[in-house]
């Protein structure tokens, strides 16, 4: 389909669709770039990213550079000539690399930009009880995730959804976005709307493990809303009899009586509820320190709380 040349960059699952349905449709991917293999698994063999193993399945040079400012690694990247470049879950690059081409390089975003700027744009936004998100493909420029926008595709959030679920959805809608990106980029026939911050507006910066704590002294709505927006990675977690315990999946109860806030309820046998600011949530999915993950009836049965 497309004659131009385009060096695609990614890492995680998240990038891998998007490369495999330019590969379908005839895009010319001259090249990608990804992270270098990393220790994995009890062994700590060697693993590839994802975009690596779907680049080796599908015939494409991968270039896995260790320092993206290396002058060695830059002069092979300009080998390939490339007229555009795709970014998806990659890193910051110099502008050495960005601006390297002569149509630029594009980023896919999970987030309606400029919403949710940042390394976790689907968390935050599931945390933060939002009811809408969607994707952005965006040109780079110097500050991250400001560049002018060009398409976006709105998708909302369910009050089922978790992380996870809505990673999937926004992957492949992301795919197609990436692909439609490049016809009109190859047409010239794509629009470039600079993003307008005020400085209210929401972001999305890592997480760490102090950020999955779960504060109960919150509402029961929002401690929900966090867990979902950490579940199932890297989970949302508390401390139960000195014992680290991620918790999956709450429901919120009627329950109103009187406790203090980040107390725990159980009968040790079907139940387990947390005291909120406002009521009590039910656990429904956990993993206690030193156990599998499992439904709260099964840790019961044979873990007396």
């Amino acid at each position: 389909m497309s004659g131009l040349r385009i060096i695609y960059m990614g890492t995680p699952e998240f990038a891998v669709p998007a490369l495999q349905t330019l590969h379908a449709n005839g895009v010319n991917v001259v090249a990608v770039i990804t992270a270098p293999d990393k220790p994995a698994g009890r062994g700590l063999k060697l693993q590839p990213s994802a975009v690596k193993a779907a680049a080796i399945e599908l015939g494409i040079p991968v270039l896995q550079p260790t320092n993206l400012k290396d002058p060695v690694f830059q002069e092979e990247l300009r080998s390939y000539k490339a007229d555009l470049q795709i970014v998806v879950a990659f890193r910051m690059l110099p502008e050495a690399v960005w601006n390297m081409p002569r149509l630029g390089t594009f980023n896919l975003h999970a987030s309606l930009l400029p919403k949710y700027r940042g390394a976790a744009p689907i968390n935050w936004a599931i945390i933060n009880g939002e009811k809408e998100t969607g994707i952005s493909t965006f040109f780079l420029k110097h500050e991250i995730d400001t560049g002018d926008i060009m398409f976006q595709v709105k998708e909302p959030i369910l009050d089922t959804d978790n992380a996870g679920t809505l990673y999937e959805r926004l992957m492949n809608k992301g795919a197609q976005l990436v692909l439609d990106t490049v016809k009109s980029i190859e047409a010239n026939a794509y629009p470039k709307i600079p993003q307008v911050y005020n400085g209210t507006i929401p972001v999305a910066p890592k997480i760490h493990k102090e950020t999955c704590q779960i504060n109960f002294n919150k509402t029961s709505v929002e401690v929900r809303n966090h867990i979902r927006g950490l579940s199932p990675y890297p989970a949302a977690w508390t401390m139960i009899q000195d014992k680290l315990c991620k918790i999956y999946q709450v429901s919120l109860t009627d329950d109103k009586s009187e406790g203090t806030i980040g107390a725990y309820k159980t009968d040790n046998k079907t139940y387990l509820h947390f005291k909120t600011s406002d009521g009590w949530i039910a656990v429904q999915e956990l993993q206690l320190e030193g156990k599998k993950k499992m439904q709260i009836d099964e840790l019961l049965r044979g873990h007396k709380l």
